[in-house]
């Protein structure tokens, strides 16, 4: 099925690609932030059981929970850093952009692997986009199902964020769990930079209030660095983070 975005972009709605990594209640789902594995358990009530395969259920009736932030590919607004409440079901309102996809090396600085503003602006080579997808490499299988838990991963130096919003990049995506050092203080340096946040208690007038930070993506190699159209989806949570489905479609 073709459709057209912006009067100008011919996609295939039959081809998506999926960049999101799936939530699961077992050891395959990757989990960051200290959390335990999400949890997928039918409904008990009594002696009854929410599951067909128990004989007493004629559905199958599970309670679900996780965390947005440390369960798998998420999208969240600027109310993740905020003292007022924000939510991304309010603040993201369109979900068809412009993307790039590009592939970074994190460099060593210090004990730490980052992501620096010169390797962001080698790969983006000065092309206009809405939204950017950062793949690390090496692009290893695993991160679909890694525990992130105090390994200190990769993260986005505060100088490449600032750039990305510079650029004008409305919408962030990064296969990592976080665009900010897992113990830094609470400093969050590149959350405040990519969002304009310059005082978590009073928001300034300027900060960007419908942009988006999505972590925990997973892009495989089947998918090369170029242009693309992303639909960036989520769930209709009023918070500050969802659970989101991203999807990338080649432009024909």
């Amino acid at each position: 099925m073709q459709a057209t975005i912006d009067n100008k972009y011919q996609i295939d709605l039959s081809k998506p690609l999926d960049i999101s990594i799936p939530l699961t209640n077992n050891e395959q789902n990757p989990i960051a932030w200290y959390q335990d594995v999400p949890e997928i358990e039918p409904v008990k009530m009594g002696d009854w059981i929410g599951k067909v395969s128990k004989g007493k259920s004629s559905t199958n009736f599970n309670n679900i929970f996780f965390n947005p932030h440390a369960h798998g590919t998420h999208t969240e607004c600027l109310g993740h850093i905020t003292h007022d409440f924000y939510s991304i079901n309010k603040c993201l309102q369109k979900f068809f952009f412009t993307a790039e996809v590009i592939s970074v090396q994190p460099q060593s600085i210090n004990e730490d692997l980052v992501i620096t503003k010169s390797e962001i602006e080698s790969a983006l080579k000065n092309k206009e986009t809405e939204a950017i997808i950062i793949r690390t490499l090496p692009n290893l299988e695993r991160k679909k199902s890694k525990k992130y838990s105090n390994t200190n991963p990769p993260y986005l130096e505060e100088s490449a964020a600032i750039y990305i919003r510079e650029l004008g990049i409305q919408h962030l995506l990064i296969d990592l769990p976080s665009v900010d050092k897992e113990h830094d203080e609470g400093k969050l340096l590149a959350h405040k930079a990519f969002w304009n946040v310059k005082d978590v208690s009073v928001l300034n007038d300027d900060a960007r209030m419908n942009c988006t930070i999505t972590e925990l993506i997973y892009v495989s190699d089947i998918i090369l660095d170029g242009s693309y159209i992303l639909n960036l989806q989520i769930a209709s949570f009023e918070n500050d983070a969802s659970p989101s489905k991203p999807i990338l479609y080649r432009i024909e």
